[in-house]
């Protein structure tokens, strides 16, 4: 969203042809995303060979082969549920009105209070202690991460607030252009699960170009060997990235991997 994706949430043509010339020409594409898996659809057709999308920024790697609703988790970087109830004590005391929501790998819990901002009705509403708690409805899932609102806080103060509140208890970040914070596992960012992909696959930060428009991104730019912001990015990603592309609204991503592939004389 904001990076790959248009305005309208689709992807367009010329990025599905620059994402299948990559993969032909041996170039690795994954999804580095805030989405969830189930929110996965758009993009499960263009996953090409290893069917892997880096899903809540970091906490799952998941194998979208089977489809929409079968998708498999492959890898899990789940959030703690002390530091979760600690996460959520902590930005009540310092950003009170804060509203929770739990993303699990299967469920969605909320709130009752919680604005509806999300593409489906959650399985649960009760308060956030609640939802955490050892007897809650879906208490064998892993927790991969919170989402807290608030409705008066500016974006960025309130992403502030909260890292000073939480500090190294859990890690906070934002992708929406609301008040909507991010809340996951010590540790767990977009850039850490990517770089245990490439680990595995003996791929070193400097062969990666990554791309992103918001501050759940700046890890992730900032680790890549090279790193586009999109045109219409975040002031905190332009300044991480080492380069900067088109909009998302322009086929940004597309510009690039057409150049890469121009320069490898690949047609």
């Amino acid at each position: 969203d904001g990076t790959l994706l248009g305005d309208d949430k689709s992807v367009s043509p010329r990025t599905v042809a620059a994402l299948a010339a990559a993969e032909a020409a041996g170039i690795e594409v994954f999804f580095v995303t805030g989405r969830p898996a189930r929110w996965m659809d758009v993009v499960s057709d263009h996953v090409h060979g290893h069917g892997l999308a880096i899903c809540g920024n970091g906490a799952a790697v998941v194998d979208l082969h089977g489809g929409p609703g079968a998708h498999r988790f492959v890898k899990v970087r789940e959030l703690p549920r002390e530091n979760a109830l600690d996460a959520v004590r902590l930005l009540r005391d310092a950003a009170p009105g804060t509203l929770f929501a739990i993303e699990q790998t299967y469920g969605f819990y909320q709130e009752p209070a919680y604005p509806k901002l999300h593409l489906e009705a959650p399985d649960t509403l009760a308060p956030a202690e609640k939802l955490l708690a050892p007897d809650a409805p879906g208490a064998d899932e892993p927790v991969l991460k919170i989402l807290a609102y608030h409705h008066d806080i500016a974006p960025d103060d309130f992403l502030m607030t909260a890292r000073t509140a939480i500090g190294d208890r859990a890690d906070v970040t934002r992708s929406s252009p609301s008040a909507l914070l991010e809340i996951s596992g010590p540790g767990v960012s977009k850039a850490s699960t990517l770089a245990l992909c490439c680990a595995e696959r003996g791929i070193s930060h400097e062969e990666v170009v990554a791309f992103g428009d918001m501050p759940n991104d700046v890890e992730m730019l900032t680790w890549a060997g090279t790193s586009y912001a999109m045109g219409n990015a975040h002031p905190a990603v332009i300044a991480a990235a080492s380069g900067r592309t088109a909009a998302n609204t322009e086929d940004g991503v597309a510009v690039v991997i057409e150049r890469i592939l121009a320069e490898r004389g690949t047609p």
